[in-house]
């Protein structure tokens, strides 16, 4: 993975939550707080807390007290988030990289990653790490989305963005759809400490008021518009106007809808 596959910088960050949020992220956000036990005693972790979407759904689950550390490693996500989303002094916005978190063992009560552990580069060190700072008993639940097959608005991205780009193809949208491996995430989690309680496919609609709003989400709201820009040779704009016709072919133009999926695991801290 490039370093630019990770970076959501500049406009990106707004652009990820005004358009791709609602499409994507709000839908599994509901599905993965909701897996959470109903938990008496705090502090949660959330790794790869983006703009805070996951993190809104938690604090409105949780009691109202108890204590919610929202990290991410790109600090103009974070930035974003605490501007966006105002949630009160029990929310603690941090940078942290999910390979070395910042925090003492056996710190939290609960994990929650939503859509982060793909970009992580060493994915069994995450796993360590979160086994490390969760107490016994701890509930750690996270998904990674599905392949292309399962996936047609991701799988429609990809192709559409490299077809103006054969020679040198951005890779982005390889890394987020590149993790769909069940059985080898199970031997990461039962070797890093933990007992998978539960681990399902899950199949979601993506909606957004037009396929036009979804596309802008889908070249503006990630890395990679950065490739696109460094290619220098299509404006990204034009790009992102083909995608919506492409989309749109599939899901409709106003509104636009289609199937999405994810493999979401729950695991506890042995």
């Amino acid at each position: 993975m490039s370093d630019t596959n990770a970076q959501f910088v500049g406009s990106i960050p707004e652009y990820y939550d005004r358009y791709l949020g609602p499409l994507l992220f709000a839908p599994y956000a509901r599905d993965l707080v909701g897996r959470l036990p109903r938990l008496t005693a705090g502090p949660v972790l959330e790794v790869a807390c983006g703009t805070g979407i996951v993190t809104d759904h938690l604090r409105k689950a949780l009691p109202a007290g108890m204590a919610i550390v929202a990290t991410d490693l790109n600090e103009p996500m974070l930035t974003y988030a605490r501007a966006a989303r105002p949630l009160g002094a029990g929310v603690e916005w941090r940078p942290a990289d999910a390979q070395a978190l910042p925090f003492p063992d056996a710190a939290f009560e609960a994990i929650v990653c939503q859509f982060g552990l793909m970009f992580v580069p060493d994915k069994a060190a995450a796993l360590q790490e979160a086994r490390r700072v969760l107490k016994r008993g701890g509930m750690l639940a996270f998904n990674v989305w599905a392949a292309f097959p399962q996936n047609p608005i991701g799988r429609i991205a990809d192709q559409l963005i490299s077809s103006y780009f054969p020679d040198d193809p951005p890779t982005f949208y390889r890394v987020p759809f590149g993790l769909d491996d069940e059985a080898g995430l199970r031997e990461m989690l039962t070797a890093s400490g933990f007992e998978v309680v539960a681990a399902e496919r899950v199949t979601l609609m993506a909606t957004s008021p037009s396929a036009t709003d979804a596309a802008q989400g889908l070249v503006f709201g990630n890395p990679v518009q950065l490739a696109i820009q460094e290619r220098g040779t299509v404006p990204p704009a034009t790009i992102a106007a083909s995608l919506a016709d492409a989309l749109a072919a599939v899901g409709g133009s106003a509104p636009f809808s289609a199937p999405m999926c994810a493999l979401v695991f729950v695991a506890r801290a042995t």
